[in-house]
């Protein structure tokens, strides 16, 4: 958008209907830049501050068609499945401006084989790996890695497509779940078994536009269903920001050995990746090493990163579509952000909805507190629980302590049937 075009004010289509989508859509509606907001499904807290309308997030020519028909200026593309499936791609061949990465681009999430190839190729640091379609080449290379030792899909589930295998029992349960029983679908139809690395591990996005990469403060999700890190993995049950882990030296240093060298790989391979990138890290003894890309905002992660953003929003958007980015400088609030995810009870595995959620309203009107809704739908003023990942409960602090000790409290105001959430977000590194 050039700069006589900044006094007009945009109309955003959000495609999503999560927690990130809700704290997508909480930040651009503080932009003075924006007249009205649209989502694609949205979700019951969504519907507050923007109009959901009824479009599945794959509904790739429905979207562009609204957009079309409805003269939207802007189309935010925030999950990893239309982004995959070329929903970018798709509406800028209509001449709809959007934001998110292109297929080309996101192959970079939707397939380890891909990205861990393309690692290996420019010497990005990662864990040792091999990609396999046979079980029993896969189990042999496990037992040669030695144990623990991590399973992972090739491509998309939901984040829940990583399985770390503590014995060789558990290694060919999770090959034979994935290449033989099918679990993660097309998914798993390949994996990988990669070499399992120790030390914490942390989050760093970053707006990239093909040529800049400016990265955000940092964070630290927690995978685990339960406390102590322990349960399946998930989608993601609370984040913090800052991670504890990361000083100006690590900084320096991650841009230096991962974050550049990534987009300058990209670049080689002549793939111009504009949009939000993900760097999953683990800080070894070594030093840090990459242990998953991803190709937009994570969940929760956006919730602790997003809230801390002072910038306008729309501002940074339109350099990563500009290719702009290196004329702009991002502010962020100095609070710790914490938040802490309210699942339903079962999830990730079975669990039942429809449960009527009580204790928004004083949550909400907590200081520095915004609770973002993930699986929730209202009805005659009233909300439900509606999906696995319920709410995002997310508390600034003066201190990471205060912020998480005021997330907590926002939690217990809130009450469903069958809700669970972790009691250590942010307890340890």
């Amino acid at each position: 958008m050039s700069d006589t075009d900044r006094g007009i004010k945009m109309k955003i289509l959000v495609v999503g209907g999560g927690g990130r989508e809700h704290a997508i859509i909480h930040k651009l509606s503080q932009s003075s830049r924006v007249s009205k907001l649209y989502c694609a499904p949205g979700n019951g807290g969504i519907s507050g501050i923007a109009e959901c309308i009824s479009y599945k997030a794959m509904d790739i020519d429905g979207i562009a068609g609204f957009a079309s028909s409805n003269a939207i200026d802007l189309v935010f593309v925030a999950p990893d499945d239309p982004l995959a499936a070329g929903m970018v791609d798709a509406l800028e061949k209509k001449g709809i401006r959007a934001f998110g990465a292109r297929k080309n681009a996101a192959l970079l999430e939707a397939s380890k084989i891909y990205s861990k190839g393309l690692m290996n190729k420019y010497g990005i640091p990662t864990a040792a790996y091999g990609k396999f379609d046979s079980p029993e080449k896969a189990a042999t290379f496990a037992k040669e890695l030695g144990f623990p030792v991590v399973i992972k899909a090739d491509g998309l589930a939901l984040g829940k497509g990583v399985i770390i295998a503590l014995d060789k029992e558990q290694a060919d349960a999770a090959i034979k779940a994935m290449l033989l029983d099918g679990v993660f679908g097309s998914a798993g139809s390949s994996i990988i078994v990669e070499e399992f690395l120790h030390g914490p591990e942390l989050t760093v996005l970053a707006f990239v536009d093909g040529k800049t990469i400016i990265p955000m403060v940092d964070s630290r999700d927690h995978k685990r269903a339960l406390d102590g890190d322990m349960g399946l993995n998930t989608g993601g049950m609370g984040a913090i920001s800052p991670s504890r882990l990361y000083d100006d030296k690590m900084a320096d240093r991650c841009m230096k050995e991962i974050f550049m060298p990534t987009l300058n790989a990209l670049n080689s391979e002549g793939v111009i990746f504009q949009g939000v990138l993900y760097f999953g890290l683990l800080l070894t003894e070594k030093g840090p090493k990459i242990l998953e890309y991803n190709a937009r905002f994570g969940d929760p992660e956006a919730q602790a990163v997003l809230v801390r953003l002072k910038s306008d929003f729309v501002d940074a958007v339109d350099a990563v579509i500009d290719q702009k980015l290196d004329s702009i400088k991002l502010e962020w609030d100095s609070r710790p952000s914490a938040c802490v995810v309210m699942s339903s009870g079962g999830y990730p595995q079975s669990y039942r909805t429809g449960f009527e959620i009580t204790g928004l309203g004083d949550a909400s009107a907590m200081n520095d507190v915004i609770v973002f809704h993930a699986g929730t739908r209202v009805e005659n003023g009233r909300f439900y629980t509606s999906g696995g990942r319920v709410l995002g409960i997310t508390a600034l602090g003066d201190t990471l302590d205060e912020a998480i000790e005021r997330a907590y409290k926002a939690v217990e105001l809130i009450d469903f049937e069958g809700k669970h959430y972790r009691t250590d977000i942010g307890k340890k590194h």
